[in-house]
């Protein structure tokens, strides 16, 4: 699949759910309306959609939430998904969590061909942790963190970097993810969901700054690796740790998108940063065939927009994209 720019679309994500065992300030209001159950798509459905991609070129896949695993049954589309894997039909399968229930699958996910997990984590001081995620508790992601590596998985932390309030941490959480082996990945506070405009200001910290900082303790080597995501990486000398910046505010990553984002109502997004979509639940239950799914797929992918549309900036009121990054899994 081509968009109109010339880029290949080869990577989606799904949002198998809403619903998150969290309430990050950033992601989710404390008091989320969650969809009602007949409007999300059912895991046979979620397959039969990533089978569509699959076919028409998806050669990665990420499902992500709300909090993917506390989706009731979900090992069941996961290990269905993982023997496409096993045929060829994808090249990766990977998953985004907030680290809560990996205690409980990072095993089951290991045996259905899943390598690699990318897991939100914030901070590493538990006060602060329960404060940004409101409902969460540390320990229960270090375990779920200490049974993904027993279990053989890579791990990638995926840290928002919020002014004011974990800057203190990075060369913290460098040098944790140094002694643990895992990479870490820095993200900008995006201007997603209604969730408090001028927090969301002042919370911004352009990572351009961050970086400049980090460079004062850590040397920082250019490096070529790329996962087919957004992230910029860096090799830290010290430590032998990949450390990547995702930068959508100061330095977009729009010229070599190449993902699209479904919803497990089965909407279509284009891109992170625009509202237009596309409804293929209507098309996916409307028939036992897939031709009308897959012309839908086609001409969603003939509106993919050249770039996003986020800006943050105190002169003007905060152009944020009205639904929340739940809706579509970051």
């Amino acid at each position: 699949m081509q968009d109109p720019f010339g880029r290949s679309v080869s990577y989606l994500r799904v949002s198998v759910t809403d619903r998150c065992d969290f309430r990050c300030v950033y992601c989710m209001a404390e008091d989320m309306s969650f969809l009602p159950k007949a409007e999300v798509l059912s895991l046979e459905e979620l397959d039969r959609l990533c089978g569509a991609f699959i076919r028409m070129g998806v050669r990665k896949l990420r499902l992500t939430g709300g909090e993917p695993l506390v989706r009731r049954g979900i090992m069941t589309l996961i290990d269905s998904l993982g023997r496409r894997l096993q045929t060829g039909e994808l090249d990766e399968l990977t998953l985004t969590t907030n680290g809560s229930q990996l205690e409980k699958y990072a095993a089951g996910l290991a045996a259905a061909g899943v390598r690699r997990v990318n897991v939100s984590l914030d901070t590493l001081r538990a006060d602060r942790f329960t404060e940004l995620t409101r409902w969460g508790k540390l320990d229960k992601v270090m375990a779920g963190l200490q049974a993904a590596k027993a279990a053989g998985l890579q791990v990638k932390i995926n840290a928002v970097a919020l002014r004011g309030v974990n800057e203190d941490e990075f060369d913290d959480l460098i040098a944790w993810c140094g002694d643990e082996g895992f990479d870490l990945v820095l993200i900008e506070v995006m201007p997603m969901g209604e969730i408090g405009d001028s927090a969301r200001l002042d919370q911004y910290l352009p990572l351009s700054m961050a970086r400049a900082r980090i460079q004062q303790k850590w040397t920082l080597d250019e490096t070529d690796y790329r996962t087919g995501g957004p992230a910029r990486y860096y090799t830290v000398r010290e430590t032998g740790r990949r450390l990547g910046f995702i930068t959508p505010l100061t330095h977009n990553f729009c010229e070599s998108c190449n993902r699209v984002r479904l919803t497990c109502t089965g909407t279509l997004f284009m891109c992170l940063g625009q509202n237009d979509a596309a409804d293929l639940r209507t098309p996916l239950r409307s028939s036992e065939g897939d031709a009308a799914l897959e012309e839908a797929i086609r001409a969603a992918i003939a509106r993919k927009p050249k770039g996003h549309d986020f800006v943050i900036d105190r002169r003007r009121a905060p152009a944020a994209v009205p639904r929340h990054m739940s809706v579509t899994g970051g």
